[in-house]
């Protein structure tokens, strides 16, 4: 009998043993597997950083740790730093790198989903020119970035930064140049593969954004909302951008404006229309604008200004290509003998006038339940005109 009643027992045992040793080897099984995962992203890693160094942008860690164990993997590079060779036609030709070095960047990825990267930047970033000291400095309350299809296919990503500031440095002195409540930056691809002829769709939306010293126009705080489509791409290969827009000139590529509406205090415009490169490499189209409470933005031209401070040529060519300054400021001082104070009301009144002539170029329409003028916004070589006024030059891009 009692033989009998031990074999049941035994067997009992054997069952309270098992589920705790199958728990036990895949435990082990799983670790193995996430240390794996582990050397994998720091492969990854060196391969992308090795990639991107060949198009002009090495990017270091004076520390890198890899955690995260058992469900994530999270990449923490701390003494983030960037530098930039070639990157701008300036640079191209002088060769001159730009670095910019941030405190810490944190990448996660979920080890069921390895291709989706998160990441986080911890601000603030420093951005120096030629090993020279740092010439501006960038904060931020947020900034978060998402990748899918990294590091082989990229397939969008998106990088989005909260409160971001911008100061230019001049030793203990900073001096603002950029603000903005809200950046975000989308995109992904539209068409094509990464290996053969792809289309990019991007979003980009800023609010409450302003940047001093380029234009008097983007000095008062604004809210943009653009999608753009780029085709005239080969591939993705490693290779900086001068280049890469010598590509796309090469093949006739283009950047179309999908979609756009830029709102500064009263003033509302949206615009569609096809941008390309010249053999410069400097812009070339046509955009199509509506704009609402255009007379709010012709005084940011500083035409009036112009005027009181003697019209200097260089300046006056910006908004009136072929009037001669001399011409100008000896019309307003006749006017001034002939009867004393005429010269200053047609200074003052000079903004009236430009709005009178770009009504008469533009059409009437309505945008947004009000009243606007419809009129081409055009790029000629890098020149753009406004109209009939020549509003800025944009920078050859290779």
């Amino acid at each position: 009998m009692s033989d009998i009643t031990l074999a049941p027992r035994r067997r009992q045992l054997w069952r309270l043993f098992f589920m705790p040793a199958l728990l036990l080897v895949a435990a082990a099984a799983w670790s193995g597997f996430w240390l794996f995962a582990a050397s994998q992203v720091e492969v990854k890693a060196d391969a992308w950083r090795a990639q991107e160094a060949k198009s002009g942008r090495v990017y270091d860690c004076a520390r890198r740790t890899v955690a995260g164990f058992p469900f994530r993997l999270e990449v923490r590079c701390s003494g983030a730093s960037v530098s930039l060779r070639s990157q701008t036609a300036e640079q191209a030709a002088t060769q001159a790198p730009v670095t910019a070095n941030l405190g810490e960047i944190l990448v996660v990825a979920q080890i069921w989903d390895p291709k989706r990267l998160i990441a986080e930047f911890t601000a603030p970033a420093t951005i120096s020119d030629r090993g020279g000291p740092p010439a501006m400095l960038v904060n931020w309350s947020r900034a978060r970035s998402s990748v899918f299809g990294l590091p082989d296919v990229p397939q969008r990503g998106s990088i989005v930064f909260d409160d971001p500031v911008i100061d230019r440095v001049n030793g203990p002195a900073q001096t603002p140049l950029a603000r903005a409540r809200l950046v975000e930056l989308h995109g992904r691809l539209a068409e094509g593969s990464v290996q053969d002829r792809p289309v990019i769709e991007t979003v980009l939306k800023i609010e409450q954004g302003s940047v001093q010293e380029l234009h008097p126009l983007l000095a008062v705080p604004f809210d943009a909302d653009v999608r753009t489509l780029l085709s005239g791409l080969k591939d993705f290969s490693p290779k900086p951008w001068p280049e890469r827009f010598r590509e796309i000139a090469a093949a006739g590529g283009r950047v179309e404006i999908v979609q756009s509406r830029i709102a500064q205090g009263e003033m509302i415009a949206v615009a569609t229309g096809t941008l390309g490169l010249s053999a410069g490499g400097r812009l070339d189209g046509e955009l199509q604008m509506t704009v609402a409470g255009i007379e709010k933005v012709i005084p940011a031209l500083g035409i009036e200004k112009m005027l009181e401070e003697g019209v200097p040529q260089a300046t006056l060519d910006r908004i009136a290509p072929g009037v001669k300054s001399q011409d100008v400021t000896n019309l307003l001082g006749a006017l001034d003998r002939a009867i004393p104070g005429l010269g200053r009301v047609v200074k003052q009144n000079a903004n009236v006038g430009v709005i009178t002539g770009i009504n008469a170029l533009g059409k009437e329409a309505v945008l947004e339940g009000r009243k606007a003028r419809a009129f081409p916004l055009r790029f000629v070589d890098g020149e753009v005109f406004f109209g009939p006024l020549k509003v800025g030059q944009v920078p050859p891009l290779f």
